[in-house]
């Protein structure tokens, strides 16, 4: 009895330093990412995966839009907006929309991404949909699909990708983005592909529909704008109680500490992400 109660006792000692160990190990890791969320560094490395792919090398035969949350969204609403720049700048490049939904039914998110791109003056005859690849790399093998029957379809002529030399030909990916602040089975076709995503997400979508076969593969990142304004407040002035602490001048406190969390909740998802697609060989 002695010899069981103590084996009970031993059991239990050690589930205690397993718990104790990860409370350890995860309180850790948030101290870390409270402070952290007190500098920059949250917003340049999400900025590094936005920008790292982010170029124009040649006029694109395809602009391709990855849906996001849907629409209205932000990043359903930031990507339509980019893609439509593009698409007034690059007149001849037909327009995909990739995100799993149903053409047939006029609310679905993907009907709703398409009007909102024809809202904003790009021609019905321009616009493709691909609505069955539920992730990046399933998109991309369904979109080397749609194009491949698109152009044996209408016998549209691929092209060579070559490099863009003229400046005023060039739709600069840097100046879009200025103002924010701190193994494939498929034969590759040389259409050339304009991807336009959220930036946390562009790296991973340009190397995987690398990786599918497309041979020029370019990337625009859906970066937001910071508001220009002072938005600093005296709660003395606006009647707030005296035993309140006053942060209207304190920035950090009221936006960019929330702001910076959030940006490390994209980095920690999006690396995770990037790991599952190098393991699976997508990228």
């Amino acid at each position: 009895m002695r010899k069981a109660n103590s084996k009970k006792r031993q059991f239990f000692n050690w589930i205690l330093r397993i718990c104790r160990g990860l409370i350890l190990v995860l309180g850790s890791f948030a101290l870390i990412g409270i402070i952290l969320a007190f500098t920059s560094a949250p917003f340049w490395i999400w900025y590094g995966l936005g920008t790292s792919q982010a170029e124009i090398t040649a006029p694109p035969d395809y602009i391709i839009v990855l849906g996001g949350s849907g629409i209205p969204s932000e990043s359903g609403l930031m990507r339509t907006y980019y893609t439509a720049v593009a698409a007034e700048h690059f007149h001849d490049a037909m327009v995909i929309v990739a995100l799993p939904g149903d053409t047939s039914d006029s609310m679905s998110s993907i009907n709703k991404m398409r009007n909102e791109l024809i809202l904003r003056k790009i021609t019905e005859e321009r616009i493709l949909v691909e609505d069955s690849g539920t992730n990046t790399r399933a998109q991309a093998m369904r979109i080397q699909e749609l194009i491949t029957n698109y152009e044996l379809r209408t016998g549209a002529k691929r092209s060579s990708a070559k490099p863009i030399t003229n400046s005023e030909d060039s739709l600069n990916v840097s100046r879009l983005t200025s103002h924010v602040s701190p193994d494939s089975s498929f034969v590759p076709l040389p259409s050339s592909l304009l991807l336009i995503t959220s930036p946390e997400h562009l790296y991973r979508a340009v190397l995987t529909f690398r990786k599918a076969g497309f041979e020029q593969v370019d990337g625009m990142p859906a970066f937001g704008s910071d508001i220009e304004s002072d938005i600093t407040f005296s709660s003395k002035k606006l009647g707030g109680r005296r035993w309140v602490p006053d942060v209207g001048d304190s920035i950090t406190l009221r936006y960019q500490f929330w702001t910076q969390l959030q940006y490390e909740i994209l980095i920690l998802r999006e690396y995770t992400a990037i790991a599952y697609y190098w393991l699976m060989g997508w990228i």
